[in-house]
């Protein structure tokens, strides 16, 4: 793997892991802290997938979380080989390595995701998120843009 890969991919990871160390030991669970009318910290544990996904699912889902994360992460560490990819493509792979091992990291520690950022705005609530989830949601879109605009690199269904 390229070294410039490797240290955008390090430092997203240790910015996630901080981040949610400092949201664990600063942030008391559930409690709102307002940083602006539409923000608020506030820690949360997320046994589920995305939005809480399969978060009630009994334990089993921490396993397949885990596999899926370590799958992808070595499947997108494979695929940075190939020096052909687009630089979308590589993007995508690049965020989305950190994303997946930081949640990870998260399950086999603690057995849940720890959340912290929280989007609302009157009434409205988005589902509170961390840094991994971020880059997981940034990987997705520049391997869209990717897959979209260089079809060598679609996959094939």
């Amino acid at each position: 793997m390229r070294l410039d890969f490797a240290l955008v991919i390090g430092v997203i990871l240790l910015v996630d892991q901080c981040t949610k160390l400092l949201a664990s030991a600063y942030l008391n669970y559930g409690e709102p802290v307002s940083l602006l009318p539409f923000l608020s910290f506030t820690l949360l544990h997320n046994t589920g997938a995305a939005f809480s996904f399969l978060a009630d699912a009994g334990g089993w889902q921490q396993w397949l979380f885990l596999v899926l994360a370590l799958g992808v992460s070595a499947y997108a560490s494979w695929s940075l080989r190939d020096s052909d990819l687009c630089r979308w493509v590589q993007a995508g792979f690049v965020l989305l390595i950190p994303g997946a091992i930081g949640n990870a990291i998260d399950r086999v520690a603690f057995g849940y995701v720890v959340d912290f950022v929280h989007f609302h705005w009157r009434g409205w609530s988005f589902p509170a998120f961390n840094v991994a989830d971020t880059s997981i949601t940034l990987a997705a879109g520049c391997l869209l843009i990717g897959w979209y605009t260089d079809a060598r690199h679609r996959p094939k269904l």
